[in-house]
């Protein structure tokens, strides 16, 4: 990818209506983060958003289609799908599909939270005072 840091850094700028939104180099691409959640990645000069049960139904109808690579012989699909054209030059457009992302991420790493959290002596000994 000939001009990556530029072609990231307009996709940054094109999501700033949503705020905060950093990249971050990684596996020969970039991970697109808002708030340490990462919620898109761009591989290949494609950007990609974070899909799950949620919002797969708006990316599926428009015959967006999962990241897939190949390692070991294995192919292997990631929970990202692709950004539809008109985002990429439309922040109004851009900001919905990124919102979009960053809901799934939000709600993965919901998922990823202990229900109960881990209860320490120090803890035990303060609610028993």
């Amino acid at each position: 990818m000939k001009n990556h840091n530029e072609y990231v850094d307009y996709l940054v700028e094109l999501m700033t209506p949503i705020g905060g939104v950093s990249s971050k180099r990684m596996f020969g691409g970039a991970g697109i983060f808002k708030d340490g959640k990462m919620f898109a990645l761009v591989a290949d000069d494609v950007l990609y958003f974070k899909v799950d049960d949620e919002n797969r139904a708006e990316f599926v109808p428009l015959g967006l289609g999962p990241f897939i690579y190949e390692s070991k012989g294995k192919t292997t699909a990631l929970g990202y799908f692709r950004c539809p054209d008109d985002a990429l030059e439309s922040p109004a457009v851009m900001a919905s599909w990124a919102s979009s992302g960053y809901g799934a991420a939000l709600r993965a790493a919901a998922k990823k939270q202990p229900k109960n959290p881990v209860r320490t002596k120090t803890s035990a000994a303060k609610k028993s005072e």
